[in-house]
């Protein structure tokens, strides 16, 4: 298993909208396997393939507990396919570091991925895998949870993440 990089905000990649995933291959589960690791090692609870500059549909989540260990959830090809409710809760990023703010999103959803054995699974949750599962989906779809705020907070946070990677990129020409 490797680390990958996690790109950040505002590397074009972000903004791709990633492909479905057509055959399981070893391949596709190394990658699975990579994810989790990076996941892991930035101290995250969600991970999509496009945070990692992999133009595929996959995701993986684990909202684990001191109570509820190792959930690590594998998935090819997630898709919201309904949502009902609100509710607003910070959310933070690993492609946007440093920056929390509230976002509102489905209280409940229900959702159809497959597993690295290919199995389909419809589930429902309306708990936090319920927001990570939406977060990450957006992320497939080439969105940033930024996106999702107002158009005053999005056009700051933008603004100084544009001026923090500028300054990075001139502190590497250094």
């Amino acid at each position: 298993m490797a680390v990958l990089t996690v790109l950040k905000v505002p590397d074009p990649f972000l903004r791709k909208k990633v492909k479905k995933v057509q055959d399981i291959t070893p391949e596709v589960l190394k990658i699975l396997d990579d994810m989790a690791e990076t996941m892991y090692y930035s101290n995250g609870i969600g991970l999509a393939a496009s945070q990692v500059g992999i133009d595929m549909r996959l995701v993986t989540i684990d909202v684990s507990t001191e109570e509820k260990k190792s959930e690590l959830l594998k998935m090819i090809n997630p898709e919201v396919i309904g949502g009902e409710g609100e509710l607003v809760m910070e959310e933070g990023c690993l492609s946007v570091p440093e920056i929390r703010d509230e976002v509102k999103r489905y209280k409940k959803v229900k959702f159809r991925y497959l597993d690295p054995e290919g199995k389909e699974h419809i589930a429902e949750d309306d708990g936090l895998i319920a927001r990570v599962i939406q977060h990450e989906i957006d992320h497939l779809d080439g969105i940033v949870f930024l996106d999702r705020l107002s158009p005053l907070k999005k056009a700051l946070y933008y603004r100084r993440l544009k001026k923090e990677a500028k300054k990075r990129k001139n502190e590497l020409k250094m």
